[in-house]
């Protein structure tokens, strides 16, 4: 769904400033009176002279009281909204799906995909149940060719560290590995422990 949405929301710009660019070099080199074609009715950039605004134009709405706060709301907006986008990109995109490769000892098509929400189930599910573990949250970002893990753990007060961290990478991530069908799966892992809300002894 986002990848859909940055193509239309990069086309749409991009379309946008090809427009103004055209509509630019045309009205600064005077195509219109070289090349011998008329513009549109009503349209205000036509000869180098010209501007897109007149001075009338950017001027006739400042009496109205609503102008200065309408004019900084959508700019406001159009800039939380560019954030938003921008932010967007920077975060790693979650995998919808993984592509499994086929194999001919098996039933799977070489066009066969594995859901990532079922494949995060499975671990969370199975790293939760190892001793030590209160809760876990697996999430798959990356690529469908090119998954990898991230792992937020929550850690009992009996829990050893390290022999958590060793199971879920010769138990959770391994059986991951073979489930899928992945030769690799990087993985990072976030350890933290139950915390409990002191009491009060009388």
């Amino acid at each position: 769904m986002l990848r859909t949405l940055n193509r239309l929301l990069l086309a749409l710009l991009g379309l946008v400033l090809l427009l103004l660019g055209l509509s630019a070099l045309v009205g600064a080199l005077d195509l219109p009176n070289r090349w011998g074609f008329g513009m549109p009715s009503g349209w205000a950039w036509s000869r180098p002279q010209e501007v897109v605004l007149t001075g009338a134009d950017r001027t006739q709405w400042r009496d109205q009281g609503w102008w200065w706060p309408v004019v900084i709301g959508i700019l406001a907006l159009l800039t939380l909204l560019a954030l938003w986008w921008a932010l967007s990109q920077l975060r790693r995109r979650r995998a919808g799906e993984l592509a499994v490769s086929g194999d001919e000892s098996t039933d799977r098509g070489p066009g066969a995909v594995l859901r990532g929400r079922a494949l995060e189930q499975v671990m969370g599910s199975e790293a939760a149940a190892l001793d030590g573990v209160s809760r876990a949250r697996v999430t798959l970002v990356g690529k469908r060719t090119d998954p990898s893990v991230r792992m937020r753990v929550v850690l009992d007060e009996h829990a050893v560290p390290d022999e958590v961290v060793h199971r879920l990478e010769t138990e959770v991530l391994e059986h991951a590995r073979t489930s899928a069908d992945v030769g690799e799966l990087p993985a990072e892992i976030r350890l933290s422990s139950v915390r409990h809300r002191p009491s009060r002894v009388n």
